[in-house]
């Protein structure tokens, strides 16, 4: 057996303990998807009660299947928010081997941030779409037709609003870790600042209906988030230089 041999051998073994370890990890995370998704269709009603209370109208049902869309739906984004900070532990303890000591506590403290601003990001589409998005939208009517709310579509479009806000809200810790990768610096994000807002605008777009004034509502705080997405980079980044200029010193001195 050649040299070669020994070391690919090594290596098929190394990958399948990493493939072993990953499939656990998402086992874990689907266990505790499934407890969220079974808690959140227990107080499915107390949910609905919740986004109900702020509306003038009600919402009707227009066959059995939409009980059961809406029941799917709320479950799942319970599933989905409780989920998300066992996703991010889990991610962290597969990739914790190989980062050191201070990359392990600055990444660790990332898992609360993700959940929370993830919640921010949702009460916020929330917001918006209570006062600015659903009034516009009604007062276009202007009584030229019946209106008739079902439950099935409502909803529908609520999480399409509210949903991809929890997500952009997570710019700020994609751009802290990716800095911290090395992938990205803050100079990088000030120079494709322009092509980052042009994005964030297309989103805004696509979220809202089509009205100048609420494209900008719903822009201006994706471009702010951008920019404190910037200044948090930054941070991470003089923290890199630094220990990285401590370590070339004690390699000098020694």
């Amino acid at each position: 057996m050649t040299e070669e041999q020994p070391n690919q051998v090594e290596k098929e073994m190394n990958l399948t303990g990493h493939l072993s370890e990953l499939r656990n990890r998402l086992i874990v995370t689907a266990i505790f998807f499934v407890a969220f998704f079974v808690l959140g269709f227990v107080y499915v009603e107390q949910l609905i009660n919740f986004f109900q209370k702020d509306l003038d109208f009600a919402l009707n049902i227009t066959g059995f299947s939409d009980i059961i869309s809406i029941y799917i739906t709320m479950a799942g984004l319970v599933g989905i928010t409780g989920t998300l900070p066992i996703l991010s532990l889990q991610i962290w303890l597969f990739i914790r081997p190989g980062l050191t000591d201070n990359e392990k506590k600055a990444s660790l403290s990332y898992i609360p941030a993700i959940f929370l601003l993830f919640i921010i990001g949702l009460a916020f589409g929330y917001f918006l779409f209570i006062n600015f998005i659903m009034p516009f939208l009604l007062n276009l009517n202007d009584g030229m037709f019946n209106e008739l709310f079902t439950v099935d579509k409502y909803f529908k479009f609520l999480f399409q609003v509210t949903i991809p806000f929890g997500v952009l809200f997570e710019i700020p810790i994609l751009a802290m870790f990716l800095t911290s990768l090395g992938i990205i610096t803050p100079e990088y994000m000030k120079k494709t600042r322009k092509y980052a807002y042009f994005i964030l605008i297309i989103i805004g777009t696509i979220v809202t209906p089509p009205d100048f004034v609420l494209q900008i509502v719903v822009a201006v705080p994706l471009i702010v988030l951008y920019e404190i997405s910037i200044y948090f980079a930054k941070i991470v980044y003089k923290k890199k230089q630094k220990k990285h200029q401590e370590f070339m010193d004690e390699d000098t001195n020694e």
